[in-house]
């Protein structure tokens, strides 16, 4: 008689969420919720939303949660921490991931506490590396902590480069959809609306970040990100655009091969695979129809119609707090045209003034750029007093 071993019992890998309200959060506990087998959520936290993170806790049953800035009128429940002392204690907790989705500036140091805890972390806040990729690495080479990505694009990178040799590599190319503007006249930039900006294509994504894909500033912030992400100098991170967003990025190797990652615009595949280690899930998103007649076409980056994308290459190659300065300036340059304070066509010259405007700095600390980071959103404030509102 043939006995059968019993099937190994998998652990579930314990998950940290930080912004476990927004967009990649409400879609990293859409991954959760259909592994319960594979994932426990352990600690979560959000910016402000008090009774979307209530919800999650009670849904997943949540050890630990805490939320950056809990709206005054809303009260907290008494097991929920507030403040950013309280959601880095929640980042630093004992778990197998953090997944980091707090947009902007916000997510740096909650991203530090994980990294100084040696937790592996799962970043989609690119913010986070723009402003501070020296001292995220030197910090996560301290305490042996890992960096993965959540971006599409930089997981596509990360999923061609998998058993390839460093030497081996000629450039990593990332792909941007172009936004809704890729063929409208600049002439006519002026007379952009905020409703047309959040018109994206082919993303479904927060404001910020859609508007940030309009004027491709979010391609920028992403050569900064690829550049520490994968040790890659400037010059070998190109851009091309790809309007279908179905190639998601591409690496060319030095023997005149090119891998690519192609997939439905799903952030769900690049979030499962980052809080599962690499590992692949079934089911996480449709398969793409390549014989659906649709063509994947390619096109050079029009540096007069997206100039965001030179201005970011040109801050993170000048390096110190240049980047920082130009991401918090860029925060400030789109809140400002989200509330109508400014042109579309003034949110680029505003962050290119900030970046040309902001101080030398070789090394930075942890100080210096939370200092720039202040300076820039100061300066880009200041000018935008002194703009009169678009009509």
């Amino acid at each position: 008689m043939t006995t059968i071993p019993p099937v190994a019992e998998v652990r579930r890998r314990r998950v940290v969420l930080l912004g476990a309200t927004g967009s990649i959060g409400r879609q990293c506990c859409d991954v959760i919720a259909r592994f319960p087998e594979r994932f426990e959520l352990v600690g979560a936290a959000a910016g402000s939303d008090v009774d979307g993170l209530t919800a999650v806790v009670e849904r997943f049953g949540v050890a630990r949660s805490a939320v950056l800035a809990p709206a005054a009128a809303i009260s907290r429940p008494g097991t929920m921490g507030s403040g950013q002392a309280a959601v880095c204690e929640v980042a630093a907790m004992e778990c197998d991931v953090v997944c980091v989705a707090i947009p902007g500036a916000a997510a740096l140091a909650p991203t530090l506490a994980a990294v100084d805890a040696g937790r592996t972390t799962a970043t989609a806040t690119k913010e986070v590396l723009v402003m501070a990729g020296e001292l995220v690495k030197a910090r996560a080479a301290a305490t042996g902590a890992r960096i993965l990505p959540v971006d599409s694009e930089h997981s596509a990178l990360w999923q061609c480069l998998r058993g390839e040799a460093a030497g081996s590599v000629r450039r990593l190319v990332l792909t941007a959809s172009g936004g809704p503007f890729r063929e409208r006249d600049p002439a006519t930039f002026a007379q952009i609306t905020v409703e047309e900006a959040l018109r994206h294509p082919t993303w479904t994504m927060g404001p910020k970040v859609t508007i940030d894909s309009a004027t491709m500033m979010n391609k920028g912030l992403e050569i900064i990100e690829a550049h520490f992400l994968f040790d890659m100098p400037y010059p070998r991170i190109g851009v091309v655009i790809h309007p279908r967003s179905i190639v998601h990025s591409f690496v060319e190797f030095i023997d005149g091969a090119v891998v690519a990652q192609l997939g439905v615009p799903d952030m769900r595949v690049p979030i499962a695979l980052a809080i599962a280690d690499g590992e692949r899930l079934p089911g996480i998103a449709p398969h793409v129809q390549l014989t659906d007649g649709h063509p994947l076409e390619f096109f050079a980056v029009d540096g007069d119609r997206f100039p965001a994308v030179d201005l970011a290459r040109t801050a993170g190659e000048r390096g110190g707090v240049a980047p920082a300065a130009l991401n918090a300036a860029n925060e400030v340059a789109v809140a400002a045209f989200l509330d109508h304070r400014i042109g579309y066509d003034g949110i680029v010259p505003l962050v290119a003034e900030a970046v040309g405007s902001a101080p030398a700095v070789v090394t930075p600390s942890l100080e210096d750029i939370l200092e720039a980071d202040a300076w820039a959103r100061d300066f880009a404030t200041a000018r935008l007093a002194s703009v009169v509102s678009p009509a």
